[in-house]
Formats: C-alpha cells, structure tokens, sequence
C-alpha cells in the first residue's frame, strides 16, 4: 500500500503476499492488475507460478543465478510439450511398482510426459488432450450436419454454440454460433459477453491482437443477417452494431433459465427481444431452451421462442414449458428496408448522439486480459468486474466537460 502512494511508474515488488490468507492475496492482485491497467509497470520477484502467470506479461525463472527459460506465460507453459499438468496419486495399496506405472501413464492417450513425483506413490501426467476433450476446432463433424441439413431443405441455420479451439488462440476456448446456409458456414460469432462471473469461455474483447470482426452479418437472398449469443442480447451494444454493420434479422440461441425467462413476472426474454427489434428496426427470430428442472437441476428453462417484426410485434411465439415447439411466421424483408428507408421518427440508430455518452469514451470493463491466462477461472472474472467498477465509480465522478 504505501508502495503505491505516490502512483509511481515503476513498482518493485519481492514476494508480495507471501503470508497472506487467499482472499487478501486475491484482494492484492487485483490492486496491482488494476495498477496495470492504469499504466504501471511492476518487476515482481515471487516463488508462486499461479502468481507470475496471473500477474505477469513475460516471466524469467532463475535457477541458482542463471536464467533457465523465460517468455511469456503461455510461452512457457506450451514449451512442457503440452497445456495440462495432472497430479496424480495412487491409492493405498495399489500393486503397480514405479516403472509399471510410468509405463501404464506413458501410453495412455495424448500423454506428452511422465514424472516421479516427490513420494513413491505420487506422479507428474503432462497432458494434451484435455483442451481437446472440451472443445471443438470449427469447421467439424457437427457444422457439416448442419450444412447437409441445410443443402437438403435450402435454409439457413444458426446453430447452437459451440466450446470452439483456434490454433491461433492456444489455451483457449471461444463461445462460438455459426450461421450455415446452402452455401456453407457463412459467418462464425464468438460470444463478446459471457455470463460473468460464472461463464469462463474466452471473449473475442479479451484478447489483444484479436483482428476479426466481431459482429460479422452474412447478406444472403433472404435478407443480411446477423447472430449472438444469449447473455450478449442483455446488451444493446451487441445488437445495435450488427445493425450498422447491415443487419436486417437478428437471430439468438439462448438457454434463458427461470425466473428471467419467459413468464410473468419478470419475462425477460419477451421485453429483451421486443426491445431489439424496434431500437434496430430489425426483425428478431429468437429460440430459447425449454428443459425441465428434472433433467437438468438446478435450473428449469421456460422455452417461449417467438419471432418479432422491426416495430416489436410478436408475430409467433411457442408456448413457454419444456419439450420442443416449432414457431412459424413471415417476414417481409422488402417492406423493413422500405421503412428503413422512409422513416424519420423512431429511427434511433440514426438518431443516436453518441458523442452525449462520457461513459462510451472509456473502458470500463478492462479489455486484453486473456492473452496471459492459462486457466481461466471465475476468479478472474471476479477481478475484472472489480476492476470495471472502480473504473466505472471514475467515470461518475467526472463533470460531463471531462
């Protein structure tokens, strides 16, 4: 604390929380990660890796005065030969000898290393197939059901989302939909806004470096059409760019679970769609999961998916409850883009100021934060949401001049 009284550029730090009970050194390290992102710059000396890798950007480790191996955490750890290291202990009694057991660990699949552990029946597994077993690469079996199905019947599909693997992102894993048509995948969107804190899927806003676009729309014969994800519907943002990027349809999968669902007296799920529609003077077709508490405890989820026009009519919706409901409507994408084209009124994209809104020129909640994760946990999540109030408690006070 009193390091950082005087807001220096540089910190020095030696073994901060050595001694601290784990919500204090929680507590710590979002102090200093919130000095990070303010532009500080910390040299930390610790002998804790969860610590170097939560609150480092490059990491030397030192071994009697010499720098054995250095790089970024992600670096370091994908030069094991793989993203997983398992502990593993034997139960008592158990017959196999020391070489048995290496021999049974080494030829298990996707093993990339065994190693004694420091007792006789303790083990080192360095892994690869974790990541795999959880997540998927897209294109992939499933997407091209999905394409068949949509050659057979000549549609268009979103799909349900997917835990979704890119080479290019090693470690992490991505909330992904696609949209398929005749055609093929015709655009792929990764959830900006996971359901925090719970929800440790990557967000494309977490990544530094990260070049796609992130609210891509597919022009196809049957109108341009944009997609998200569930909690990103909660934000108008999502919606409102897909919007100006051409959208005329927006479709959402969703598993909005009771109370917020689709029933009084909250029925988020009816006010959130019908708001989307006429704020984008865009259609909605909007399907959500209706399952039952028996299948999947603790939650129950209503169903009641619905299709909107661009003034925010239901013009079909499936009655809430679990079990599957086909919902059927028209819509008539030659006269939404008549009315795009003639309204004055009650255009808000058009009539948006954006430059009213102090709270849109700055951050809040704290972007690039995922490229040093190796695992991502809730507890980060936790961070960052304390983080993006501080910052947000930074906006309030500020005059509307500043």
């Amino acid at each position: 604390g009193c390091a950082l009284v005087g807001d220096p550029e540089l910190l020095f730090l030696d073994e901060p929380t050595t001694g601290l009970d784990p919500q204090s050194r929680r507590q710590l390290w979002g102090l200093l990660r919130r000095y990070r992102t303010e532009g500080g710059t910390i040299l930390l000396t610790t002998h804790y890796m969860d610590e170097a890798h939560v609150l480092c950007d490059r990491v030397a480790i030192v071994d009697q005065g010499r720098v054995a191996a250095q790089g970024s955490p992600d670096e370091l750890v994908l030069s094991l030969g793989a993203p997983h290291v398992v502990e593993v202990t034997l139960a008592s009694g158990a017959a196999a000898g020391p070489a048995d057991m290496q021999a049974r660990l080494s030829g298990l699949p996707d093993i990339a290393r065994v190693r004694a552990g420091e007792t006789s029946d303790a083990w080192t597994v360095t892994a690869r197939a974790l990541h795999r077993q959880l997540a998927l690469p897209i294109p992939n079996e499933h997407t091209e059901r999905y394409l068949a199905k949509a050659r057979e019947l000549g549609v268009y599909i979103q799909t349900g989302s997917f835990l979704e693997q890119d080479d290019r992102w090693p470690g992490k894993v991505f909330n992904t939909t696609c949209l398929v048509g005749p055609e093929g995948i015709l655009l792929k969107y990764r959830k900006v806004n996971p359901w925090l804190p719970w929800e440790v899927h990557t967000s494309p806003h977490d990544l530094e470096g990260y070049e796609e676009e992130l609210f891509p729309v597919a022009r196809t014969p049957i109108g341009n059409i944009g997609v998200a994800i569930c909690y990103d519907w909660l934000f108008p943002e999502p919606l409102r760019q897909l919007t100006a990027n051409g959208a005329e349809v927006l479709i959402r999968v969703s598993a909005y679970m009771d109370p917020w669902g689709a029933t009084q007296p909250m029925d988020w799920w009816t006010t959130v769609n019908r708001c989307r529609a006429l704020e984008n003077t865009a259609c909605v077709v909007a399907a959500n999961q209706g399952a039952s508490l028996s299948h999947y405890p603790p939650f129950s989820w209503p169903g009641g998916s619905m299709v909107v026009d661009y003034d925010g009519r239901i013009l079909a919706q499936a009655d809430p409850g679990p079990g599957e409901k086909i919902v059927v409507a028209s819509l008539d994408i030659g006269t939404l883009r008549h009315e795009r084209d003639r309204r004055r009124g009650h255009d808000m994209l058009a009539h948006l100021r954006t430059e009213a809104y102090p709270l849109y020129r700055d951050s809040v909640y704290p972007p690039g934060r995922g490229n040093g994760w190796r695992n991502h946990t809730s507890a980060d999540n936790e961070e960052g949401i304390d983080q993006a109030r501080h910052r947000l408690a930074v906006l309030g006070a500020r005059s509307p001049g500043e």
